[in-house]
């Protein structure tokens, strides 16, 4: 029998805003312990929450992006359970009414386009952070994360493959970049997802018994995991067995997912509207507003710049996988109009460079400005692209213009055609064995002959007039 996988996901996404959801403490990563707190985040008796007015902007931006609907009036309510980092007994959440729902995102896998449809996005307040000591039989609680807002977003069971899964996470973090509300930085916990993975035989409609994978903290582990459970619950259907309904974890050392706890049933939170606060309403007005100020968002980007730019669609999708280095992109082109090129040395040299120094795109040493002018340099003929890459590790190294280093070191591209030819002769004079070898086909030995010249002119001769030299003389 064949199976197919059912998979939806739950990812949650830490808001950047100053300060926290429901208080003014703020919301700063790094602080000591228990150092960003106030009686209302420690939910103290007689306190009460205000709501912050940017989370529901940054969760409007959120909804009209993923194209929900917006319900005009939603609800907070209490999410009871007991843990230690919940000092409140409660997490304010939204239940019944969330602020969003019925939207969808469209992905690619493959080639083949697909729409995943978005249950709900609601609100939420975090809990803190538990750290456990190895050495005593202790666990330590900071509470500085708790009350940190959230949103969470909810797919539905639309998700078939692990890559699947991949393609719509991947785009979630792009557009939530790209609207300024999270940094969707994985490892730090800023933006969470936990997957529910079942299987059924194909052609069914019926679900079947999922398991819940947490402690995903990578795109690679995402996936990763999903093939795992994927293989795992295959094996026990086959040999007519019973997949539990159960939380795992993923343990990407042993790369497996391990039961963490049952979930016979699902777990009672006896939600309720919280007393405390308001109903919210969002009138349309709020909404429009919202919406005018949206950003172009990624998939727009990525089929303006194949338009506007003619980039291949691995390009556009490269170029716009963050909206600084898309913006990095188009104000280096708007100084030198040859977007390909440009395009070649920001996925090229300067990311080679920023993934080397671990740094993104607006800590780069060198500018799109300065970018511009190196790459005019070339264009003018003044330097060979060879001596452009040396020049940009200078730039990067020392912050100076392309133009002062090409001055102070004196590294003019040779054009004198006679100048150039006389090392050519000097060059074929010394290898009589290659030129024999050459005149009798074989041909890609004038790359050799080539890098023999730069080496000759410490790599200042035009490439161009250095072919037609070689060419023409190798023939006589």
């Amino acid at each position: 029998m064949e199976f197919e996988p059912v998979i939806g996901l739950e990812v949650h996404a830490q808001l950047k805003t100053k300060t926290k959801i429901f208080c003014g403490c703020s919301t700063s990563f790094g602080a000591p312990p228990n150092t960003h707190t106030c009686p209302i985040c420690l939910g103290m008796p007689g306190v009460l929450p205000v709501l912050n007015k940017k989370v529901v902007e940054y969760s409007l931006r959120t909804a009209l992006a993923t194209n929900c609907k917006i319900n005009n009036e939603s609800r907070f309510a209490r999410k009871n359970y007991f843990y230690p980092d919940l000092p409140k007994g409660y997490q304010i959440s939204q239940y019944e009414l969330p602020i969003a729902e019925h939207g969808f995102l469209k992905i690619e896998t493959d080639g083949i386009k697909k729409k995943i449809g978005i249950t709900r996005i609601h609100m939420e307040e975090d809990a803190g952070k538990l750290t456990h000591d190895p050495s005593r039989p202790f666990s330590m609680v900071d509470f500085n994360r708790t009350g940190v807002p959230l949103i969470e977003i909810v797919s539905e069971p639309d998700i078939r493959s692990p890559e699947e899964a991949g393609a719509y996470l991947r785009q979630l973090r792009s557009i939530v970049r790209y609207l300024g509300i999270c940094d969707g930085n994985m490892e730090e916990g800023s933006f969470r997802c936990d997957a529910n993975i079942s299987l059924r035989p194909v052609g069914s409609e019926t679900f079947g018994t999922r398991a819940e994978l947490k402690n995903l903290n990578s795109f690679k582990h995402v996936e990763k995991a999903l093939h795992y459970e994927i293989i795992r619950q295959k094996e026990i259907l086959v040999d007519s067995g019973q997949v539990m309904q159960e939380t795992r974890l993923w343990d990407p050392d042993k790369n497996r997912t391990t039961s963490m706890r049952s979930k016979e049933e699902a777990h009672d939170y006896r939600y309720f509207p919280d007393p405390d606060l308001l109903p919210l309403v969002i009138d349309d007005t709020w909404i429009n507003n919202v919406k005018k100020a949206l950003p172009e968002l990624p998939n727009a980007k990525i089929k303006r710049f194949i338009k506007e730019f003619s980039l291949s669609s691995y390009d556009a999708d490269q170029l716009t996988s963050n909206r600084q280095l898309a913006d990095f992109f188009e104000d280096c082109v708007r100084q030198f109009p040859d977007a390909k090129q440009v395009g070649n040395w920001i996925m090229g040299p300067l990311m080679a460079l920023l993934n080397a120094k671990g740094k993104t795109i607006s800590e780069s040493p060198v500018s799109a400005r300065e970018l511009a002018r190196l790459l005019k340099l070339i264009d003018d003929g003044i330097i060979s692209g060879k001596i452009a890459k040396t020049i940009f590790e200078e730039m990067a190294q020392t912050g100076k213009a392309p133009d002062q280093i090409v001055k102070e070191k004196q590294l003019v591209q040779v054009t004198d055609v006679s100048a150039i030819e006389k090392v050519v002769l000097k060059v074929l004079a010394a290898c009589p064995k290659q030129v024999e070898n050459y005149k009798k086909g074989k041909t890609k030995l004038l790359g050799f002959f080539v890098g023999q010249v730069m080496k000759e002119t410490r790599g200042k001769a035009n490439p161009k007039i250095v072919n037609d030299i070689l060419k023409k003389r190798l023939i006589n």
